[in-house]
């Protein structure tokens, strides 16, 4: 069974779960960045997916990352000295009061989307958000102790908040919403800005002169303090995300769109707008001063500039472009390894990417590939320190014989078979080798490389991942659970019956009888692939599991909506799975051990992230409980059955998972387009749970009593 650790209390569940991965590949991370914050001209603040904190003390020379004690993507964060908050999805809201060094979790009272915060002062505060269902503003005036709700549903949902003073405020959203206070948040008008479009931010110069942002390019403006509103021409279609003047006449706006971010600028007030484009989609905006101002945006995104928007450089750094993905890694020692993957070209990978380091993966460089086979590569394997294979697109093989510094093309377009993807190499010695592929297609050497044969397989299945325990037995797995095996060194294959449906993408051994493979769960056979037995049940899809002893193992991937990293480890041979905190929202793809205490892991948009303590601790659950839900669960107490209900339609995927209170994952279902869910609870022992509902609007925690 895969344990959860849960920390209760009889109102909340404490925000609390400490990831002890760190970055490598992008810096200083590679999750989204959605707003940022600067209080001086050193001090700033950033926060993005998967519970993102960043601090920098050196005007964005260097970020460090701040532990939020949350997984839940963090959508604003606000500034009052060293009084800071940030706001998120599922009514996630945080509070700093040292400078963003602690981070406590504050009860917003909804489970809803926090979109966007302001606060006035230090003890009066505001945030805007909402669901599909309508939006709300929520005002706190105990530093966020407790929040009150305003217009709760009575008008669309809100995406920014902004207060000119005391007294008076602006929000905006969907449908071209535009609200106004001037009492403090007491009443807010309702009114329209003469869109349809989402607006995304809003921005007031003073009293009577404002700003928003929207999609579709839009900026509207407004010289009589939001009665009306006049378009601008923005010269751009694309998504805007933030605006924000340094004075009366200087603005910006930031956005998005497909694969490029946009920074508009204006000297004249908004009269006319000059445009440069960037290379990654930009979300947040924000000056310390006239000259000086930052944005920040998809996967760790971080751009400054020094001279009132004239020039913006890039303060985040990565190896390779956003559409890079690393698919397998391996070590030789403790300080040399080396990764591999692809750049995609909408679906198809069109060039490849080999990575190594020499200090522990404190850097990463990357090493030249042939210039007429620089395709995609999916799978490496030293046999020693110097020799190496790497395997990927169009019957690509590469070797190198000196540790990285040269790779030679050494197979291609054989006979046969032409436009082969392989997915792994597997080598018994520097001589025998074994490469798997698709439509089921397994190649063999033994004289390193330099010639190679095609074994015939039971199976038309794509396969990859291949595996050997010894020079006799080997193991491959693929498309639709497909397993089959090799007592005779790869001459002949078998088809394995296993049951499994799922398709397969990673087997390891630990020894003859012990086998494991990744899919969408773990499986495990004790009898040397006779006979497969599931060992989790998270709705996960697995990419890679490695095994550092006969014990201790990790299997990486995503979770079944590919919107979180997923590591998963295990001390006791694989009989149960522990949830590490990733620490990323990005798939995972591989993940390579040198020690018990020291890995790494590397997946999409380039990631690689690095661990010195064994990937510390599970991760813990925070999600709170509000009397704001949508989901109704009944009869409670009950004694064998419950059901959940929605107050509408539920799109795609209802996941439910129940959980007792040492942690222990106890029932997992999932559910498609449901409004009403009956679930049989009479196999569960007498006592309090957790259910935990998970749609793509959010999640919620309720508790459980069974008599």
């Amino acid at each position: 069974m895969k344990k959860l650790l849960l920390i209760i209390c009889l109102s909340a569940i404490s925000a609390v779960a400490f990831p002890q991965w760190t970055w490598q590949n992008p810096l200083p991370t590679g999750n989204s960045l959605s707003s940022v914050y600067f209080t001086d001209a050193n001090t700033g603040y950033s926060v993005g997916g998967y519970g993102t904190i960043l601090k920098t003390t050196n005007g964005g020379i260097t970020w460090d990352e701040e532990e939020s004690g949350i997984t839940n993507d963090l959508s604003s964060v606000f500034f009052i000295g060293n009084i800071g908050y940030a706001v998120g999805v599922n009514g996630i809201a945080l509070k700093t009061i040292d400078g963003g060094s602690t981070w406590n979790s504050l009860s917003s009272g909804t489970v809803y989307e926090l979109a966007s915060v302001y606060f006035t002062d230090v003890n009066n505060g505001y945030a805007v958000g909402g669901s599909m269902n309508g939006g709300f503003v929520i005002k706190t005036t105990d530093g966020g102790v407790s929040w009150n709700f305003f217009g709760n549903g009575a008008f669309p949902q809100l995406t920014s908040v902004y207060f000119l003073n005391a007294s008076t405020g602006f929000a905006v959203g969907d449908n071209g919403t535009f609200l106004k206070t001037i009492n403090g948040g007491i009443t807010w008008n309702v009114s329209y800005a003469g869109t349809y479009q989402t607006l995304e931010s809003v921005y007031f110069t003073d009293a009577n002169t404002g700003y928003i942002a929207g999609d579709d390019g839009t900026i509207l403006k407004s010289i009589n303090g939001g009665t009306t509103w006049s378009s601008l021409n923005s010269g751009t279609s694309l998504y805007l995300a933030s605006v924000y003047f340094t004075d009366s006449n200087n603005g910006f706006v930031v956005g998005y769109g497909g694969i490029s971010g946009i920074i508009l600028h204006t000297t004249s007030g908004g009269s006319t707008w000059t445009s440069t484009i960037t290379d990654n989609e930009l979300f947040g905006l924000h000056f310390s001063d006239g000259s000086t101002g930052y944005s920040v945006g998809w996967y760790g995104t971080i751009m400054k500039t020094n001279d009132g928007g004239t020039t913006w450089t890039k303060e985040s750094s990565r190896l390779m472009d956003l559409y890079t993905t690393l698919t397998s890694i391996q070590f030789t020692d403790a300080n040399t390894g080396y990764i591999v993957g692809g750049t995609t070209s909408g679906n198809i990978f069109t060039s490849g990417v080999i990575l190594e380091t020499t200090n522990g993966g404190t850097t990463w460089s990357s090493q030249p590939m042939p210039t007429t086979k620089a395709y995609s590569l999916y799978s490496i394997f030293f046999p020693d320190p110097n020799t190496g294979y790497a395997v990927g697109c169009n019957d690509l093989i590469l070797k190198t014989i000196n540790a990285g510094l040269s790779w030679d093309s050494i197979y291609s377009n054989v006979g046969s078979i032409t436009f082969n993807w392989l997915y792994s190499v597997y080598f018994i010695d520097i001589n025998s080798g074994f490469v798997a592929g698709s439509g089921g297609t397994i190649l063999k050497t033994n004289n390193g490389g330099a010639n190679w044969v095609v074994t015939s397989t039971p199976t038309g299945n794509d396969l990859y991942s291949i595996f050997f325990v010894n020079a006799s037995t080997g193991y491959a797995v693929g498309n639709s659970g497909t397993i089959i095996k090799t007592v005779d060194g790869g001459t002949s294959w078998t088809l394995l019956t296993s049951g499994i449906t799922s398709d397969l993408r990673s087997i390891v051994f630990t020894d003859n009888s012990t086998g494991y493979i990744a899919g969408g769960d773990i499986y495990r056979t004790t009898d040397g692939g006779a006979t497969w037995n599931t060992m989790t049940g998270g709705n996960n899809q697995l990419t890679s599991v490695y095994f550092i002893n006969a014990n201790l193992g990790y299997a990486v991937g995503s979770d079944s909506w590919q919107s979180s990293g997923v590591i998963l480890k295990t001390d006791d041979g694989g009989s149960t799975w522990t949830q590490l905190s990733s620490g990323t929202d990005n798939i995972l793809m591989a993940t390579y051990f040198t020690d018990p205490n020291t890995g790494y892991v590397v997946g999409s948009v380039g990631t690689i992230i690095g661990t010195k303590n064994g990937g510390g601790g599970p991760l813990i659950i925070n999600e709170h409980f509000s009397k704001n839900t949508t989901f109704t669960l009944y009869p409670n107490p009950t004694t064998n059955r419950i059901v959940l209900s929605n107050n509408g339609k539920v799109e795609r995927e209802t996941k439910i998972t129940i959980y007792n209170l040492s942690g222990e994952q106890k029932m997992t279902s999932s559910f498609l387009n449901q409004s009403s869910m009956d679930l049989d609870v009479s196999m569960l022992v007498r006592g309090m749970y957790l259910v935990k509902i998970q749609t793509k609007s959010g999640i919620e925690t309720k508790k459980l009593v069974i008599q």
